[in-house]
């Protein structure tokens, strides 16, 4: 992905969540919270001052949809072509900046608050993003035997330690005694997921730059 491309994409999905945040901010101050707590949608009737709500919803969930779409042609690209290809894609280490939507899962405990929604909490995943950064300081890396071994080696570590996370969250949580209540429980599981998620979506980058990098240092002092 070109540089423009990618500063494009991150400055637009700031400017996105900037504007869910003032819309949201607005519609409670001046609009009732209309929009923002739950509504009965067959007697909703439309209000000019619903407008910047809508707006700013539907280019956020259309952004997400974006990105999304992004994120599922790089891997299918990456596997239809991984056979035969001898370098790795050339990535810009600014994607990375994406990771900072992460930061838009805090809002859960806000709609929790107003509404009881928590699937604001999801996006604790974007943090994940993260790892573009590292996968782009090894854009057109050579995929020699000693590279796909590494990345094997990263993998099988980023999910080991993720799988661990998630078990020992439903250990601890299906006590039910340390929560507060069953919604509090819930949170802290879909918290704890998405978290432990995005964990082995960084670590797998992580782990295969830092195995790429020691090895050749390692060798040379031996």
């Amino acid at each position: 992905m070109k540089k423009k491309k990618a500063a494009a994409l991150i400055i637009a999905g700031v400017v996105f969540l900037v504007l869910l945040l003032a819309s949201s901010w607005y519609s409670v101050t001046f609009n009732e919270s209309r929009l923002v707590v739950p509504i009965n949608l067959s007697e909703y009737t439309f209000r000019m001052k619903d407008l910047p709500m809508i707006c700013s919803v539907s280019l956020f969930c259309l952004y997400i949809i974006y990105l999304s779409v992004l994120l599922i042609k790089a891997i299918l690209k990456n596997k239809m072509g991984e056979n035969s290809m001898k370098y790795t894609r050339n990535l810009n280490p600014k994607l990375g900046y994406l990771g900072f939507l992460g930061f838009a899962g805090f809002l859960g405990f806000w709609t929790y608050h107003l509404n009881q929604n928590f699937s604001a909490f999801v996006f604790f995943l974007f943090f994940g993003f993260f790892g573009f950064y590292y996968e782009g300081r090894m854009s057109n890396t050579l995929m020699d035997e000693r590279y796909k071994e590494n990345r094997l080696k990263a993998t099988v570590k980023s999910y080991q330690i993720s799988t661990a996370i998630i078990f020992l969250a439903l250990i601890i949580l299906g006590q039910g005694r340390a929560m507060i209540s069953l919604d509090f429980t819930l949170i802290a599981f879909v918290v704890v997921v998405t978290l432990a998620l995005a964990l082995q979506l960084f670590l797998s980058q992580y782990l295969l730059y830092c195995y790429d990098h020691s090895e050749p240092s390692e060798e040379s002092e031996e």
